[in-house]
């Protein structure tokens, strides 16, 4: 087995959308990062019955349209 190809693997605190936290061990950044969640279980559409509704952010929908809302298809 190969040596030092492995990340590193320790404890992290994640943070809920509500505040909770809790002590975990994971690949993400370093020893004693929060990791703060957009979306969890407890606001997530799937596990709430879909009554919670996700928001474009982004504004992607938006950009797509700046860019290329003039864009015709076929011949003139």
């Amino acid at each position: 087995m190969k040596k030092d190809i492995h990340p590193d693997y320790h404890s992290i605190t994640v943070q809920l959308v509500d505040g909770t936290t809790y002590q975990t061990r994971s690949t993400y950044g370093s020893a004693g990062d929060t990791l703060q969640l957009d979306i969890d279980p407890s606001v997530h559409p799937a596990w709430t019955g879909g009554k919670s509704h996700m928001l474009d952010a982004g504004g992607q929908v938006a950009r797509f349209n700046k860019r290329f809302g003039g864009l015709t298809l076929g011949k003139k």
